[in-house]
């Protein structure tokens, strides 16, 4: 090789190096004239990762937690009666007053599907209020097939929220989680039974915290709590009281209702929190009620326009306006007036009057809460000792009824909201047919015995323990069994009492 054909060699690959160093610093370097975030993202390292080659953590697998769950997501069955409108009388029937039978079947059952958490071993059960609201009979279906008629220990439609209880044990079930620790943009999966479709697992994030929807109306003294879990995890109809877990497995919250104008998932659903969950829960197993403490304190979001016309005072954006406060009230005890803005309670931000709501409905009465709040432009603290509705701190316990037993029907008193309802001064509610004879006959739980026919002619029946006397002071007769269903729905039917 000749000294030209060296010298023209290295002359041509300093050239081509240098075309190739000047190309890569243009690729590797910011665009700073890039016209679309596409172009501003090209050169981004995670995007020069992803790809074929690319694997997603181990972390970020929804197998170990839908196979932790799912064993201990049931399937929640209520029977409800409907009333059939009424028939043809027969003799019968025209000589005493009631209604007719249509053999021995009773008015039409309709069957209300919905979800259940296990949340103990022992066979408690966390699921909707709306799941097996005026049911008459629950029925429990393992992932395994077994069933269990359940009892209903308590429910609280301020929360749409029920406790239920299976006589079993060594079941899986859920450990709660902590929902205040769920961040906005975490995987969930959520657990049920959707279209009656057993053990469907879906995934989704959790898009947004402390929701309002204004789903829950008619709670009495509008104490309803709506402070949802927002997610897209798809949900439908049957995955009301399912669970929603993260990817460790436990429970963050019970689903309970969707965003939809059509009755079926449209993006949105929303999940009662596991930190409320867990406090209802506690308190329908240990007092059979829901226990309220109350701040007493009348309440409103800072919206924009208020917002615009605080400032003429002083500046804030977000907060809970109070609008005013109520006498003999842990807020007026505590100093709290008309005009505050409160941002905080026990240290968590309260942004909106949800946030707030669901911090002070995790208390019981009695329990003391520290509020932050602005008062003409300053901010201050404040300790308040919350009250329940009669003003005081008092534990309210939910009486347990007295029940009777005669030949394997249990029965008990009617509550008086439902004899109000019914226009009913007495009677006695069926609560378990335990007898053969019994079931036979047609008796059902859920049915109001109103009244006994025997040879001696019509008996009023005043209060189960009247029944039981009435029913053992005809003992061995064949008698007719009148009342109705709490539905208003009449019936009746004939036994005999061996």
């Amino acid at each position: 090789m000749s000294k030209r054909q060296f010298f023209l060699g290295m002359l041509l690959a300093s050239m081509i190096g240098g075309i190739v160093a000047l190309a890569g610093a243009s690729f590797l370097a910011p665009r700073q004239n890039a016209s679309s975030f596409d172009e501003k993202q090209q050169s981004s390292f995670v995007n020069m990762l992803s790809g074929k080659d690319f694997t997603i953590p181990d972390g970020i697998n929804f197998v170990a937690s839908a196979q932790a769950v799912t064993p201990a997501v049931v399937h929640v069955k209520s029977q409800i009666s409907y009333s059939n409108g009424g028939g043809q009388r027969d003799p019968l029937q025209e000589f005493f007053g009631f209604p007719p039978r249509d053999g021995q079947e009773g008015p039409p059952q309709g069957m209300s599907s919905g979800s259940g958490v296990i949340i103990s071993s022992d066979g408690y059960i966390v699921t909707n209020n709306h799941v097996v609201e005026g049911a008459n009979k629950v029925e429990i279906s393992l992932e395994n097939n077994k069933r269990f008629t359940a009892t209903v220990i308590g429910t609280d439609p301020s929360t749409d929220l029920a406790l239920l209880k299976i006589e079993a044990s060594d079941l899986p079930f859920v450990r709660f989680g902590d929902s205040d620790n769920t961040q906005i943009g975490e995987w969930v999966l959520a657990v049920g039974n959707p279209f009656d479709l057993n053990s469907t697992v879906t995934a989704g994030i959790i898009s947004a915290k402390a929701r309002n929807i204004g789903i829950l109306r008619d709670v009495e003294n509008n104490m309803q709590v709506e402070s949802f879990l927002q997610t897209d995890a798809v949900v439908n109809p049957g995955n009301s009281g399912g669970a929603l877990v993260n990817l460790a497995g436990e429970l963050i919250g019970i689903n309970t209702a969707i965003a939809s104008n059509t009755g079926t998932f449209a993006g949105y659903s929303f999940a009662v929190p596991s930190t409320l969950v867990k406090k209802v829960m506690d308190d329908l197993m240990k007092f059979g009620t829901v226990q309220r403490g109350l701040l007493g304190v009348n309440i409103q979001n800072v919206s924009p326009e208020l917002a615009d016309y605080l400032k003429k005072e002083f500046p804030v954006e977000q907060g809970v306006y109070v609008g005013g406060v109520n006498e003999n009230s842990g807020g007026k005890a505590a100093g709290l007036k008309e005009g505050d803005i409160i941002i905080g309670v026990d240290g968590k931000v309260t942004n909106n009057v949800s946030n707030l709501q669901e911090l002070v409905a995790r208390k019981r009465p009695g329990d003391k809460v520290e509020v932050e709040y602005i008062r003409d432009g300053k901010k201050y603290k404040t300790t308040a000792t919350l009250k329940n509705f009669s003003g005081d701190t008092n534990i309210v316990k939910k009486e347990v009824p007295k029940r009777f037993e005669f030949g394997g029907l249990v029965v008990e008193d009617v509550k008086p909201t439902i004899k109000e309802q019914l226009e009913i001064s007495g009677g006695a509610l069926i609560t378990n047919v335990g007898g053969a004879n019994w079931r036979e006959a047609g008796a059902k739980e859920g049915f109001i015995i109103t009244s006994i026919i025997s040879n001696d002619g019509r008996i009023r029946i005043t209060s189960a323990e009247n029944l039981i006397e009435v029913l053992e002071d005809k003992s061995g007769e064949e008698v007719v069994v009148l009342g109705m269903f709490q539905d208003g729905t009449e019936y009746y039917f004939e036994v005999n009492l061996d």
